[in-house]
């Protein structure tokens, strides 16, 4: 006799599902008091009933249930947004509930002017001696250590990151393939603005080095956009000589607004070494300095 083993459900199958229950596990958890609707005795389940949720809304009955029986319906962000208010979702909550409903969840920001956590700075003057630095959204370096304030001049009046590509001459000197990288740069940074279109951030940073740079206001025009990520780096310092880093960015989930870009010293180079001796020779091996 031949057993029959049924087909896994397919990952559609599962989402919906995973839908169904989070919503219903969500209205139940909602006290019908606490948006001002009465609860009288006929009231046999806790929470909001599914008309309650679709008035309280601003959508039909009908389209809520279908939204809630995982049926293959169109949605948008914005009655979305008004259900997870509905159902006082937190940002996590309304997050996942987009991923469940097959739309790209809502861009992390995080809290804008926040100081960097003393842990964090900790944390990035423990990676000595490779430079690391943290960057905000629009690139501001937030914190330095001895390492990558040494190794690349960082620490003047100038604390946004891009900006200090262009403008920072000794850097634009010492940088080998600067004019390819800027180019990658610019994209990178097009592609980061792209995310955040309502942050008027980003263009005050790209209108200030428009007008100051330029090269900077030519790359900006062709609307190159590229991704971050893993990218090498040579640099020819003016007293140990070559340098070659591997440069990584660790985006933070508990800060979504910062970044750590680490410079990894390239294996098998003597990056490493040359490091160590320019922190032994200005005598502050250890300590982190704030660009705030």
């Amino acid at each position: 006799m031949t057993t029959t083993v049924p087909n896994p459900p397919t990952a559609e199958v599962r989402r919906r599902a995973e839908l169904r229950e989070f919503l219903t596990s969500r209205r139940a958890r909602v006290n019908p008091a606490d948006v001002d609707l009465a609860v009288g005795a006929r009231r046999r389940t806790p929470g909001l009933r599914r008309e309650e949720v679709a008035v309280l809304a601003g959508v039909s009955v009908s389209w809520y249930q279908w939204l809630e029986q995982g049926r293959d319906i169109t949605v948008s962000p914005q009655v979305l947004d008004a259900v997870a208010r509905t159902l006082r979702l937190d940002e996590t909550e309304r997050r996942h509930l987009y991923v469940l409903a097959g739309l790209n969840p809502p861009v992390v920001t995080g809290p804008p002017d926040q100081p960097v956590d003393g842990a964090l700075l900790r944390l990035v003057d423990s990676l000595m001696p490779m430079p690391a630095m943290v960057q905000d959204r629009y690139w501001n370096m937030s914190a330095t250590n001895e390492a990558a304030r040494l190794v690349f001049g960082i620490g003047g009046p100038e604390h946004n990151g891009l900006a200090c590509f262009f403008t920072n001459m000794a850097f634009r000197s010492c940088l080998v393939g600067w004019t390819e990288a800027a180019g990658q740069l610019v994209a990178q940074y097009r592609a980061e603005m792209s995310t955040h279109v309502e942050d008027l951030g980003f263009a005050g940073i790209v209108d200030r080095l428009s007008e100051i740079c330029p090269e900077f206001a030519e790359l900006w025009a062709r609307h190159d956009v590229s991704p971050g990520g893993f990218v090498r780096k040579t640099y020819l310092h003016p007293t140990v000589g070559q340098l070659d880093f591997e440069i990584t960015q660790l985006r933070m989930p508990e800060r979504p607004d910062l970044t750590i870009v680490l410079d990894n010293p390239t294996p098998g180079t003597d990056t490493a070494a040359k490091i160590e001796l320019l922190l032994e020779k200005s005598g502050q091996r250890h300590g982190l300095m704030s660009a705030s």
